[in-house]
């Protein structure tokens, strides 16, 4: 017996020593031959960059299996994420399998083992994923291969990872840190089951923009059969834990052209209310740990349907909630909302919001005997179809503290009773029909956004629509009153019938804007302004309409300090600095009303009328008479900007505007008795302008009037009109006396190309001209829509290095009229199609009598006949033209010239 005890030991020991001899000296063995059979399977099946510090080949690192490990492993990702990392790894280890390697000569993977890893999975908005590195083959290519290398899974083994998946064309985030994985399975065959235990320290979920899920714990068993033949998955049996909220996850995941089939369905049935608190965002963490909850919930979360982006498909997502028996007392509080019931169902078919449907059957709660009770339910957005009924009696203070809320302090008696059915659509003036009331007694709101709250709040509201039109709607409200620092706010009145709107208004109070924003917002948005009110409004839309003002009951003061005001017609902000308006009947009286916008100052006086009409219905015209003194007003600040397309939701993009010519509204009737002592525009400064304004159907006319500009008076009338955004319609008539032709071709741009010889000119001159045409995006002309016509009259003008008298003279050999003097010569010129037709006319200097006639364009192409007529009395003279342009005239003996093509302006809608 001893000697057979003794013989196994020997065996036993022989065969654990030539084990032991073995695993030392395989890895010493085959460690070249097995990293470069690695490497050409990466080098012929990854696109991506591949690298890795060194190699390690040992039996022990992952006992019992024979693995090479690489350490420092880095994988860039696949177009267009070549120069970011895909996976990187403190260690990356590849079982290998030894019969193969030892017999076969084989290296087959049939295990990974990852620790300290990043996954990093982008895929952007076209579907491009950074995931897609391996080199697809077809089945001759396959045959071909040079390496020995195959990869057979049967286990993954991750351990401490991060994990970050980023589709910007799903909008989904998700980010996993500290993930371990283990995964088994004959991953050898097409199609088999990977069984899977996996646990997340931290896991986020972001869809859309919103946080759904942040820090939580995971824990998962799953069971997942996976088809390599076709990439699809099906989850089979998913037992998952999110903190303390068990979830039951199956369905499947197919990938097809362009995109993803997806059905999903994710549950958590007959689970606690308070482990499903244990799974939301961290901030409910405090306010859970000093909660009592009881009750039972059952959560499930459908996402069915293919995603394509190129077709525009997308699945389905609903979202059904269940609450029983529940019960939420926050920090021990004397009454608890008890017999809380919910049953809340949303569908968003295509992920298209404007299908959206909300329906919340029922939510109810009591506190102690009061209670709130209701139901919703809304298909779509833009012509929603509703359901609602809210039944309330109880005491928001309350309930503020048993559900725990910081945020808000709610005081007030609450009764309500309100219904509506129907459909909201304007258009088609629909109204759901609505019957009830709500009533809120010793009312306060309190927010951590102000140290002050709104206090006595009262209000008293009656809803009546029987038929759900917008002719049957009535809404009454009795006195309706707050306080807020100190100053008591008192409204009352009734409305009925939208179509022809019965209003019976008074209000009387006073508010600091600027503070009760803060009580609603963040603190530091720009939002400010001091109304007080004494009003009181009673009348009919058609009485205002229809001039039965008479029948009209308005009456009372408006007083408004530093309300800032937003125009779609504007780019800036109106700011009324300080305005006592009065109201009467339909008018509104202005009582030095002063305002700015931008550089620009106002000062007004007057009223306007309509103003109830106006302010009920869109297409009301505001009319009025107003006298308006200004120091300073910069034309070009009132010029239209377009701003870009808002951002997606998240995204940070720079704003960047596009220039638009000044738009009138078209709403107004308005005469304006304007004085203005400085008006800038487009580097001019025009001085003491005193002119009567009517501004009517979207057209501005300046008529009579007066100002001063490069020192000189000057008389014009104007009309303009904007046609679109972007381009302008203009006629101007202009009488300008005695004025310096040098200071106006180097100040005004328009003199410029028009009168193009006056460069070098030094003198007086006077201008009696009518034109128009249109102005572009930068209220600048467009030369070939000019048309019109005019009178230069010269007085005293010397020509001194006139171009195309210079080069005259050169061909003349007449020294003389190199720089000629020129007075009392009138020059009639008239424009049309980018042409400046001068009209025949003759003037004398040095004992040379010049006559000149001819064409010039905008562009300062030159087509002149001239004729020079020899001293003493010019019956003698020489034919000569000038061609070319202002900057190089060409001059020629002779009658012959070079006609300039004329330019037709042709409109286009996009100008």
């Amino acid at each position: 017996m001893n000697k057979n005890l003794l013989k196994i030991l020997k065996i036993i020991g022989i065969t654990v020593v030539s084990l032991l001899l073995l695993m030392f000296a395989l890895p010493k063995l085959f460690p070249e031959f097995i990293t470069n059979q690695i490497k050409i399977f990466a080098n012929e099946n990854i696109e991506g960059e591949l690298h890795f510090q060194e190699s390690n080949l040992s039996f022990f690192d992952h006992f019992p299996s024979l693995t090479l490990t690489l350490n420092d492993f880095n994988l860039k990702g696949a177009t267009p994420y070549k120069n970011e990392t895909l996976i990187s790894a403190k260690e990356m280890a590849f079982g290998i399998n030894i019969s193969r390697l030892i017999f076969n000569k084989e290296v087959k993977i049939d295990q990974i083992f990852v620790s300290n890893a990043l996954f990093n999975i982008q895929v952007n908005e076209q579907g491009q994923a950074n995931y897609s590195v391996y080199k697809p083959k077809s089945k001759s290519a396959a045959a071909e291969e040079g390496s020995d290398t195959t990869i057979k899974l049967e286990k993954i083994d991750i351990k401490n990872t991060k994990v970050t998946y980023n589709d910007l064309s799903t909008k989904i985030l998700m980010e996993a840190r500290g993930f371990n994985y283990v995964g088994k399975g004959d991953l050898e065959k097409a199609v088999f089951d990977l069984t899977t235990e996996a646990k997340i320290n931290s896991f986020d979920f972001n869809f859309g923009g919103e946080q759904y899920l942040k820090n939580k714990q995971v824990n998962a068993t799953l069971i997942t059969k996976i088809n390599t033949n076709s990439l699809a998955f099906e989850f089979k049996q998913n037992d998952l834990k999110i903190n303390k909220l068990p979830v039951d996850f199956k369905g499947t995941f197919n990938f097809i052209k362009d995109g993803y089939a997806m059905d999903f369905v994710v549950k958590s049935t007959d689970s606690n209310l308070y482990d499903f608190f244990t799974a939301l965002p961290p901030q409910f963490t405090q306010w859970l740990t000093k909660t009592k909850i009881e009750g039972k919930t059952d959560v499930l979360l459908i996402l069915k349907g293919d995603y394509i982006e190129s077709q525009n498909k997308k699945p389905d997502l609903g979202f059904n909630m269940k609450i029983r028996n529940g019960l939420i007392a926050y920090d021990k509080v004397p009454v608890a909302a008890s017999n809380l019931f919910l049953n809340f169902d949303t569908k968003l078919p295509s992920l298209d919001t404007q299908k959206l449907n909300v329906k919340i059957d029922s939510i109810y709660f009591n506190l102690g005997k009061e209670y709130l009770n209701g139901i919703l339910d809304i298909k779509g957005l833009e012509k929603p179809e509703i359901a609602a009924r809210l039944r309330a009696k109880m005491d928001l203070e309350k309930m503020n503290r048993a559900f725990g809320i910081s945020t808000i302090n709610l005081k007030g008696v609450l009764n309500a009773d309100i219904s509506a059915n129907g459909i909201y659509d304007m258009d088609s003036k629909v109204l759901p029909k609505t019957k009830g009331f709500i009533n809120l007694k010793n009312g306060a709101i309190k927010t951590p956004y102000y140290p002050n709250p709104i206090t006595n709040i009262n209000l008293d509201l009656k809803m009546d629509n029987s038929a759900g039109t917008t002719k049957d709607l009535s809404i009454q409200m009795k006195p309706a009153s707050f306080v807020f620092e100190g100053k008591p706010v008192k409204v009352e009145g009734a409305f009925g019938n939208l179509d022809d709107l019965h209003y019976d208004l008074k209000v009387n109070g006073e508010i600091d804007l600027g503070k009760i924003y803060q009580v609603f917002s963040q603190k530091g948005l720009d939002v400010k302004g001091y109304i007080k009110a004494n009003l009181a409004l009673k009348g009919t839309q058609s009485d205002a309409t229809n001039g039965r003002y008479s029948k009209l009951k308005n009456s009372g003061t408006l007083l408004l300090r530093n309300i800032t005001t937003h125009s779609q017609y504007l780019p800036k902000a109106f700011v009324i600095n300080e305005g006592l308006f009065t109201f009467k009947q339909d008018q509104l009286q202005f009582e030095n009303f002063t305002a700015s916008y931008g550089k620009s100052d106002f000062v007004m006086n007057g009223n306007m009328s309509n103003v109830i009409n106006f302010v009920l219905s869109d297409k009301a015209v505001l009319k009025g008479n107003f006298a308006i003194k200004s120091k300073n007003l910069f034309v070009e600040e009132f010029m239209y900007a377009s701003p870009d397309p808002a951002p997606v939701e998240g995204e940070i993009i720079n704003s960047t505007v596009s220039k638009g010519v000044v738009v009138i509204p078209p709403n107004f009737n308005l005469n304006l008795s304007a004085q203005a002592s400085k008006v800038y525009w487009q580097g001019l400064t025009i001085s003491n302008l005193v002119g009567n304004m009517n501004v009517n159907n979207g057209k501005l006319s300046l008529r009579n009037s007066g100002f001063h500009i490069i020192g000189s008076p000057v008389k014009m009338d104007v009309v303009y009109k904007n046609e679109t955004t972007q381009r302008a319609f203009f006629d101007f008539k202009i009488k300008a006396e005695d004025f310096d032709i040098k200071r106006a071709y180097n100040e005004i741009e328009m003199f410029r190309n028009m009168a193009s010889a006056a460069k070098s000119a030094q003198g007086i001159v006077s201008l009696d001209y009518a034109v128009k045409g249109k102005l572009n995006q930068d209220m600048k002309p467009i030369y070939p829509s000019l048309s019109g016509g005019g009178i230069l009259s010269v007085k005293d003008v010397k020509m001194k290095g006139f171009k195309m008298f210079n080069n005259v003279s050169k061909s003349t050999n007449f020294e003389s009229i190199k720089n000629p003097d020129v007075t009392k010569v009138d020059i009639n010129t008239t424009i049309k199609n980018n042409i400046i037709n001068i009209e025949r006319f003759k003037f004398k200097f040095a004992g040379f009598r010049p006559r000149i006639e001819g064409t010039s364009s905008f562009d300062g192409k030159l087509n002149i006949k001239m004729r020079l007529g020899l001293p003493p009395l010019g019956i003698i003279g020489i034919p000569l033209t000038v061609t070319g342009t202002q900057e190089n005239p060409k001059v020629k003996l002779g009658k012959k010239t070079e006609d300039i093509e004329e330019q037709e302006y042709i409109e286009t809608s996009n100008k």
